[in-house]
C-alpha cells in the first residue's frame, strides 16, 4: 500500500509565510529558502510571495531599512553593511538606494565608533594605529571616514 502525500495548498503555504513574517521582517530571498524546505520546493511558493508583497506582509525595503538601522547602530560602516545584504541575498540597486536615503554622517559614526572601542586617546604608537585602523575597515569604514575618526 502506497501512502499519499497531502496535497499542499496555497493556503497552508500563505499561513506559514505569515508566521515566519511574524517574528520578524524577511528577504523574499530567504523567505522563499524557509517555505522550499517545509514544503518541498513547491511550485505554489512564489505565486504566494507575489500576494504577500502585492498585500505588503513582505517588503524587501522594509527588511533592508531596518538592518540598516540596526546595523549603524551598531557602529557598522557603509561598506560592510553592504556586503552583509548583499550575502542574505538583496538587490544590489535596492542597498544602494536605501544606503544613500539613510540619514547618517559615515565619518562621525566612524568616529563615535572608535572613541566607544579605544576611548579618545589620538596619540599611540603607530602599532596601536595600526590595530584602531584595521578594526575601522573590519567594520566597513572607507580610509577617508578612517583617518578622519582616528586623526580628530
Amino acid at each position: 500500500m502506497e501512502e499519499k502525500q497531502p496535497q499542499i495548498k496555497p493556503s497552508k503555504i500563505r499561513i506559514t509565510a505569515m508566521g515566519i513574517l511574524a517574528g520578524r521582517e524577511y528577504l523574499r530571498s530567504q523567505l522563499a529558502t524557509k517555505l522550499k524546505e517545509k514544503f518541498d520546493n513547491s511550485s505554489l511558493i512564489p505565486d504566494v510571495l507575489d500576494q504577500l508583497v502585492a498585500e505588503n506582509l513582505q517588503s524587501d525595503s522594509r527588511f533592508i531599512e531596518a538592518f540598516i538601522r540596526s546595523r549603524i547602530a551598531r557602529g557598522q560602516g557603509f561598506t560592510r553593511i553592504r556586503l552583509d545584504l548583499k550575502s542574505r541575498g538583496a538587490e544590489t540597486a535596492l542597498i544602494d538606494q536605501l544606503l544613500a536615503q539613510a540619514d547618517v554622517d559615515w565619518f562621525e559614526l566612524a568616529r563615535d565608533t572608535a572613541a566607544l572601542k579605544f576611548g579618545n586617546d589620538h596619540q599611540v604608537d603607530p602599532k596601536e594605529k595600526a590595530k584602531r585602523m584595521r578594526f575601522l575597515q573590519y567594520r566597513g569604514f572607507s580610509f577617508d571616514q578612517i583617518k578622519h575618526a582616528l586623526n580628530d
